[in-house]
């Protein structure tokens, strides 16, 4: 019954966020188009999905084109990206509409497409990088029986991690949390984080 009537909420969820957002949506692509070269949507790599099977996630594009080839050939950026568990504060790499659309988390809008096809939920874990995980798991090995649980569910585009201080959390504190709440299974909890996404993008905290 969880499961059905979560993935009942995840389809209203998502259609009606799509039609509110759609005039939000059009000028964010515009703004992106003109602000920097590049796409519109984001160039990134595959995350992990329920079962731990790869997916492409939507985002809008906050970055230069390229950020991700940028961040390979620089040894300062990389060392950074991954001793502050993969984000870089001040990131050079983010462009002027970038900055704005992360730091409320518009960037994440366009995953209303992958809650629409099943990939993902509207609360839920994080959706991590495979290779951040492998990484991960070897840097806090007391995290492995969190990251099997949070792979039994699908990622969320909000979640416990994402309304309580985001960035600002190591993944070994970040899992346990995503770990818990898929455990937890509770629809009402699910509305709960809902509504403390709301104050947490508005004010933005933890965002990079």
């Amino acid at each position: 019954m969880y499961q059905f009537l979560k993935r009942l909420v995840d389809i209203i969820g998502s259609f009606s966020g799509l039609i509110i957002f759609s005039p939000l949506l059009f000028l964010v692509s515009l703004a992106i188009k003109l602000d920097s070269p590049g796409p519109i949507m984001a160039d990134t790599p595959m995350r992990a999905g329920k079962d731990g099977k790869p997916f492409n996630i939507y985002k809008f594009r906050s970055m230069v084109q390229n950020a991700h080839e940028i961040l390979e050939k620089n040894p300062k950026l990389l060392k950074e990206y991954k001793k502050n568990s993969y984000k870089i504060f001040n990131d050079p790499r983010i462009t002027r509409v970038g900055k704005f659309i992360r730091k409320y988390s518009i960037d994440e809008f366009p995953q209303f497409f992958n809650i629409l096809k099943g990939e993902m939920s509207l609360v839920g874990p994080r959706a991590y990088y495979p290779y951040e995980l492998e990484e991960q798991q070897s840097n806090y090995p007391q995290s492995r029986k969190y990251v099997k649980v949070i792979l039994s569910g699908k990622p969320g585009l909000t979640g416990v991690w994402q309304v309580t201080g985001r960035s600002e959390i190591n993944f070994d504190k970040r899992v346990k949390m995503d770990a818990d709440y898929v455990k937890r299974k509770s629809i009402i909890y699910d509305f709960i984080l809902i509504l403390r996404t709301i104050p947490a993008v508005i004010s933005g905290r933890g965002a990079v």
